[in-house]
C-alpha cells in the first residue's frame, strides 16, 4: 500500500506540474500576442495572472516536502521530487520573464513600431515548444524528447542574434530609435531567458532518469 500510494501522489504532483506549465505557456503566448496586437488589456492581464503562478509554485513546494517527509521516498522517486522542486523555481522565473514582457507592451503601447515584430514571435513560438517537450519528457522519463531540445535552443539562440544585429542598426541609423529598439531587444532577452529556464528542465529529465547532470546549453553551443 505504501508504494501505492507514494505513486498516486506522484502522479498528482506530475498532474499539478503539468497545470502549472499550461498556465505558464499561456502567459508567453499572451504577454507575446499583447505585444504585437498593441493589447494593453491582455498585457494587463498576464500582469495579474503571474501572482497564481506564484501561488502554484507554493503550493507544489509544500507538496513535495510533504511527500519527502511522510513517505521517505528513494532512488529514482526521490530524484523526481527533488526536481520538481527545481523546476518550479523555473516555471516561476520563466511566469516573471513573460510579466517583463508584458510591461515592455504597456509601456511601448503609444508607439509605433519601428519594424514589423517578425522574429519575437518566432521565439516565443518555440520557448513554447521547448517547454510543452521538456515538461512532457520529464512526466513520461523520456531522455530522447528531452534532448530533442537542444536544436531549438540552438534556434533560440540563433534568432536572438539575428534580432540584436537587426536593432542595432535601427540605432545607429537613427538615434531617435534607441529607446525602443533597446526595448524590443529586452524582451528577445527575456524569451532567450526562458528558453534557457526550458533546457533546465531537460536537465532535469535526465538526472531524473540515469541519475546524472549535464549541461545542455554547452551541448547546443558546440
Amino acid at each position: 500500500m505504501h508504494n501505492d500510494s507514494l505513486a498516486y501522489e506522484i502522479q498528482l504532483l506530475k498532474d499539478d506540474l503539468l497545470k502549472m506549465g499550461r498556465l505558464l505557456e499561456e502567459q508567453i503566448s499572451k504577454a507575446v500576442r499583447a505585444l504585437v496586437d498593441k493589447d494593453a488589456d491582455l498585457a494587463r492581464e498576464v500582469i495579474e495572472k503571474d501572482d497564481v503562478i506564484d501561488q502554484m509554485e507554493l503550493d507544489i513546494e509544500k507538496s513535495c516536502l510533504k511527500l519527502i517527509a511522510l513517505k521517505q521516498p528513494m532512488a529514482r522517486d526521490l530524484r523526481f521530487i527533488a526536481a520538481v522542486l527545481r523546476i518550479i523555481v523555473d516555471i516561476e522565473r520563466m511566469a516573471d520573464h513573460a510579466e517583463a514582457i508584458s510591461e515592455v507592451c504597456l509601456e511601448l503601447y503609444p508607439e509605433k513600431y519601428i519594424k514589423p515584430l517578425i522574429d519575437i514571435p518566432r521565439m516565443a513560438n518555440i520557448v513554447s515548444i521547448m517547454l510543452e517537450e521538456s515538461l512532457q519528457a520529464l512526466i513520461t522519463e523520456d531522455v530522447e524528447m528531452a534532448m530533442a531540445i537542444v536544436p531549438m535552443e540552438q534556434e533560440i539562440d540563433h534568432l536572438y542574434q539575428q534580432i540584436f544585429r537587426e536593432l542595432l542598426s535601427y540605432m545607429m541609423q537613427d538615434p531617435k530609435t534607441i529607446p525602443q529598439a533597446a526595448s524590443l531587444l529586452l524582451v528577445a532577452g527575456h524569451l532567450e531567458r526562458i528558453g534557457d529556464h526550458a533546457t533546465n528542465i531537460a536537465e532535469m529529465v535526465i538526472y531524473v532518469v540515469e541519475g546524472r547532470r549535464i549541461d545542455i546549453n554547452r551541448i547546443a553551443r558546440q
